[in-house]
């Protein structure tokens, strides 16, 4: 979608885009010079695989300050960009038919990258009713003896919809039942929170040696470009990721290690006035979708989506073309309004499709008032 809307756009064809997941601001001024200063002083080399000591040490500092966890920095490998710690997670504990569990909607690379390793995807639909998020009872019912990794995002791409501490103990629970599991715990969104402090599975009794946390500085300090993330992890798993990483990639780029140092041990005042920024656009967004009849959607709780059920609509035309799924809908709103977004057949929900507010106010003033004008003309 973001393809065609460029494409669009290069037609001088005026565009709304909710389909992009970064955040519109600039990276934060301290970080930028960071990173000018680590030019001068001459860090334009080769750097260990799993990154440099003191970056390593800011990961660690990190989990200490911001979610009570214990590291050292022999658990932490940093990545080109969260994505690789992902591949780097999945190639390191999946063998061909073991089975991985992902609760849907997902971000669609978790099953890309099992699929790679040969290995069995079971989805777990989880429903509206529940913020999408997946209940103990789906997770013990899904669970076989060959379940080797559980995989989930909190707050999740494209739901926004964050797993409070009552609903991860209930969760840990059931994986202390089944000691073959690792738990691969997306953190990515992890300071795009409305709903107060941000929760890890790691926190809780066992959990920690059987997790893999997963973040990075895309979302949290609009750093998308500069392509950084990491894991941490059991340290025989973090040894793996570190092989794996280095027939790969080797390290990331030695400029934007030094600039993450930066990020990661600085103050988060600007991550904290973009989210406000967020969750200004979030309650504009959520009430002008809220008036739409026929949209079925939830107030997400984290990251910068909406991610509104349109099955209302199938079967519904405009100009003799009939809506038959989300697909349709989305190229409708692309061709017809203008507006992009995002299928969420792309995310395992084929009823829903997905919006960022991710952008100006402007643009989301816009975006509102020709989606209202669209989905009202179909009938």
């Amino acid at each position: 979608m973001a393809k065609l809307s460029r494409e669009l756009k290069a037609q001088g064809i005026d565009i709304v885009d909710l389909s992009i997941g970064e955040p519109d601001f600039d990276t934060p001024a301290h970080i930028r010079e960071a990173a000018k200063k680590a030019i001068d002083d001459g860090f334009t080399h080769y750097t260990p695989v799993a990154g440099y000591l003191e970056l390593r040490q800011a990961v660690v500092h990190k989990l200490q300050r911001d979610n009570g966890l214990q590291y050292t920095p022999e658990q932490i490998v940093v990545s080109t960009g969260a994505k690789q710690s992902i591949a780097n997670t999945v190639l390191s504990i999946i063998n061909p038919g073991d089975e991985v569990i992902i609760p849907t909607p997902y971000w669609v690379t978790y099953s890309e990258l099992v699929k790679l390793c040969q290995g069995e995807v079971v989805f777990v639909p989880c429903s509206i009713e529940n913020k999408y998020k997946i209940t103990p009872a789906q997770l013990e019912a899904a669970i076989t003896p060959k379940t080797k990794l559980f995989m989930f995002s909190s707050p999740c791409n494209p739901t926004g919809s964050v797993y409070s501490k009552e609903e991860l103990k209930a969760l840990a629970d059931v994986f202390a039942k089944h000691p073959q599991i690792y738990v691969m715990a997306d953190e990515i969104y992890e300071y795009i929170n409305y709903v107060g402090k941000h929760e890890s599975i790691a926190q809780f009794e066992g959990m920690q040696e059987r997790t893999i946390i997963i973040n990075g500085l895309s979302k949290g300090f609009a750093m998308t470009g500069w392509r950084l993330g990491y894991l941490a992890a059991p340290k025989a798993l973090a040894k793996a990721a570190d092989n794996i990483q280095s027939q790969f990639t080797s390290a990331t780029c030695s400029i934007t290690q030094r600039a993450a140092i930066t990020a990661l041990t600085g103050e988060l005042t600007t991550a904290h006035a973009m989210v406000d920024e967020f969750r200004k656009r979030r309650a504009f967004v959520f009430e002008q979708l809220s008036s739409i009849p026929g949209l079925q959607l939830i107030q997400p709780d984290g990251a910068f989506y909406m991610f509104p059920n349109v099955s209302a609509f199938f079967g519904k035309s405009f100009e003799g073309e009939v809506i038959k799924n989300a697909d349709d809908i989305c190229m409708y709103l692309l061709h017809k309004v203008n507006v992009s977004t995002v299928t969420g057949a792309a995310f395992e929900q084929p009823d829903c499709i997905r919006l960022s507010y991710a952008t100006s106010m402007a643009k989301l003033e816009e975006g509102m008032k020709r989606l209202k004008a669209g989905f009202a003309q179909l009938s």
